[in-house]
């Protein structure tokens, strides 16, 4: 089976987001996927793009929604409203109020009470579940093991999903010694901690790095949203593919797990996502060396490509250590930089893409605060 994958400029300044089309099967016989919808404003682009290179009566046959932060899910809703969707794979947070009522830290929740709270901090999800049922799109939950298309879901699991959701941003506050109990605990980031680390972005100090001196760390922490984000597995025939969303350390490394679960082999990738526009704190060394493979030789061929999706104006975005980390192990890195980027596996070329010019190993890279 062959494909193609499009990552869609999406965002501004410090605003970037997802949306990514995937095209697969052979060129006279392909089914069509969107990975997140990015903001608000990127249902329009979505929704011209498809009619542009796929006609007027474009139709997807899956739409999968990583997580539900609003620059993922937010131009889902216009893509609802205007292109068919046979296939919808979202997580949906108050259809497990039950399942995980005992880890908020508030015993007196009710599953009713604690499920209206969640419907009405996810009305975004809200929305695009309805837009869905009126267009009779199937409803899918994207848990590890599901098979979407030519991708299977690695992570999350349910289980994980269940101990993650009190630790989203927008829940209630969750029963930490409970969730650390399980061994499940991420942690809430508070109004504090995103000051802090806007402060830290403000006041960047650079370094130098060399190829063999490598500055990206282990034990990096996402926010529990980001940890939720839905890892794809995609076999090709051109060889396997990694979609990553958001996902950070704990996220991957239960994508790993899966993947050998699953017999699905990992460090042969032809395509490769770099997680949540390449913050340092989604990826460290030791799972990079899990999924990619140990670091090459300095002047090595490059064994898979890697695209970073962020704004051309985004100055924090993607981290220099970061690609420095994914060309070190084999990868041909590619960023969006407010341009569209195709990746072909053996579909006939578009009109638009040419060759993407690859981004250079840098020495001079930002600390690790």
């Amino acid at each position: 089976m062959k494909c193609e994958i499009e990552f869609l400029a999406v965002g501004d300044a410090a605003k970037a987001g997802d949306a990514i089309v995937v095209r697969y099967g052979e060129p006279d016989a392909f089914g069509l996927m969107l990975v997140d919808g990015g903001h608000a404003a990127t249902g329009d682009r979505i929704v011209r793009h498809l009619r542009r290179n796929f006609t007027s009566r474009v139709f997807l046959e899956h739409v999968v929604l990583t997580h539900s932060d609003g620059d993922h899910a937010s131009g889902l809703r216009t893509v609802l409203r205007e292109v068919p969707v046979r296939n919808l794979w979202l997580h949906v947070p108050w259809l497990l109020a039950e399942q995980s009522r005992h880890l908020f830290l508030d015993k007196r929740f009710s599953e009713e009470g604690l499920r209206k709270k969640l419907l009405a901090e996810y009305d975004i999800v809200a929305e695009i579940l309805d837009l869905a049922a009126e267009a009779g799109c199937r409803l899918h939950y994207p848990f590890a093991g599901e098979r979407i298309g030519p991708f299977t879901a690695l992570s999350p699991s349910l289980e994980a999903y269940r101990y993650l959701l009190p630790q989203f941003d927008r829940t209630p506050a969750a029963d930490q010694v409970a969730i650390e109990q399980a061994g499940m605990w991420i942690g809430k980031r508070t109004a504090l901690d995103r000051v802090l680390e806007a402060a830290r972005a403000k006041v960047q100090s650079w370094t130098t790095e060399r190829w063999d001196a490598e500055r990206l760390r282990n034990g990096g922490l996402t926010s529990a949203s980001n940890e939720s984000s839905v890892v794809l597995y995609g076999s090709f025939e051109k060889g396997p593919v990694l979609l990553t969303g958001d996902a950070g350390i704990n996220g991957l490394t239960w994508a790993a797990d899966a993947a050998d679960a699953l017999g699905l082999p990992l460090r042969r990738f032809r395509f490769v996502q770099i997680p949540h526009h390449g913050s340092r704190r989604n990826v460290g060394p030791d799972i990079l060396d899990r999924l990619l493979g140990p670091k090459l030789l300095e002047g090595s061929a490059p064994r898979f490509t890697a695209y970073v999706s962020a704004p051309g104006d985004d100055a924090d975005h993607p981290r220099r250590i970061v690609l420095n980390a994914f060309k070190r192990r084999g990868g041909k890195i590619i960023a969006t930089q407010g341009k569209d980027k195709c990746h072909n596996a053996g579909f006939p070329g578009r009109a638009g893409y040419g060759p993407s010019e690859k981004m250079p190993f840098f020495t001079r890279v930002e600390e690790y605060t």
